[in-house]
């Protein structure tokens, strides 16, 4: 069973009824060391320059005028001085904790005043001694409580910029997933939405075309949701197994890329793809980053370029990987594509800065468009794109 930590004013109460007592038996030696015995008058100021301490934290200032006006009758009346010290310096260390230099120093010399007050009272012979024991006391005690206050600031401080490092992780997250969003509804339902149109022109004059484009759309809604599911198991921090305890199915990357290019095919559009050097695993990041832009890209060309020629290549080096998609689309506009898919290109883009790599999307001299992807297949850039996408 865990223990509630205490609340402060319990603390300061206990720590008030303690000086207390110390004092009450301190000031039992008052005789032996040759000053008059405490009487009830004298006990009762004792208590009363102790006692408001359990309020410091509450109000500060009142709680230290209070015991520095309590010790300043009790040494009036003649009393030895010391049996009433631990109140009012401990009520000097909490002004200096929580408020600024001015109103300390003020407080500091109220308390140097004090105390060389009860040495002119009692006709001490050692005044240099006095002075010199409330000067450095009242320093040392303005000291502690300046920097516990410099602590205090610091420590809020360091919550306020961790909370906007944590808003900002956030909104960087949503982002991430509003880019993995945008991904996969924009390229599936693109895929649906021609497959659909086709069915429907062909669906009395040619069933077996019609069948085919409603199979393909069965299989691009069944991939989205799979996909789906799958974003939706991290959002929820589970650990990536179905419900019978299977693992779940990984995420798209690069060995899907002919998968990609044929659900693209079956939309209308000509898509070839070429894949140069060895083929290799690399990083899920990296992977995922190249399927999703190499995705991106031919959802705009299924949307504005649908009677051109697409391909796509894929080539492995030995540090980096690059994958382009071009299409000889003559009736693509890139303004249009950038303003229908801005989304979708500033997704790419951050893809891109994220693992390190560097992309180029625009039209080409001698006609359509091209987007150009490479990304470095080290080991420490990828394990760091992979951290901030886990």
């Amino acid at each position: 069973m865990r223990l509630r930590p205490p609340r402060p004013f319990a603390v300061d109460t206990l720590i008030a009824l303690a000086m207390v007592c110390v004092a009450v038996l301190l000031g039992q030696e008052s005789a032996k060391q040759g000053w008059p015995a405490l009487d009830a008058p004298a006990y009762a100021l004792v208590v009363l320059a102790h006692l408001p301490v359990a309020f410091r934290g509450r109000a500060p200032l009142v709680v230290f005028g209070t015991v520095e006006a309590v010790t300043f009758g009790y040494v009036t009346l003649g009393y030895w001085p010391v049996v009433c010290t631990f109140g009012p310096m401990l009520a000097l260390y909490t002004v200096a904790s929580v408020r600024q230099a001015r109103t300390t120093a003020l407080c500091a010399g109220l308390l140097v005043t004090m105390w060389v007050y009860a040495g002119l009272v009692s006709d001490s012979d050692a005044m240099a001694s006095v002075v010199a024991q409330a000067l450095l006391f009242s320093a040392v005690l303005w000291r502690f409580g300046f920097l516990a206050r410099r602590s205090a600031e610091l420590t809020r401080r360091l919550r306020a910029e961790q909370a906007e490092r944590a808003r900002r992780e956030v909104a960087a997250e949503r982002g991430r997933m509003a880019r993995e969003l945008h991904d996969v509804v924009a390229h599936h339902m693109s895929v649906i939405s021609v497959q659909a149109g086709l069915a429907r022109f062909v669906f009395d004059s040619d069933p077996a075309t019609a069948r085919t484009a409603l199979g393909t759309i069965a299989d691009t809604s069944g991939e989205a949701l799979d996909e789906l599911r799958r974003m939706l198991q991290v959002l929820r921090e589970e650990d990536l197994k179905e419900r019978d305890g299977s693992p779940a199915a990984p995420m798209p990357g690069l060995a899907r890329l002919g998968d990609l290019v044929e659900r693209v095919r079956a939309g209308g559009v000509p898509v070839g793809l070429q894949v140069r050097g060895a083929p290799r695993p690399l990083a899920p990041g990296v992977e995922l980053c190249a399927y999703r832009v190499v995705q991106e890209a031919l959802t705009n060309i299924l949307k504005h370029a649908r009677h051109a020629t697409a391909s796509v290549e894929l080539h492995y080096q030995e540090h980096q990987v690059t994958v382009s998609v071009t299409n000889d689309g003559e009736e693509v506009i890139p303004d249009r594509v950038a303003r229908a898919g801005g989304h979708g290109l500033i997704g790419m883009r951050e893809r891109a800065k994220l693992y390190g790599g560097t992309i180029s999307i625009g039209p080409l001299s001698e006609g359509g468009f091209a987007v150009r992807l490479t990304l470095p297949a080290s080991a420490r850039t990828a394990r760091r794109g992979d951290e901030t996408t886990a």
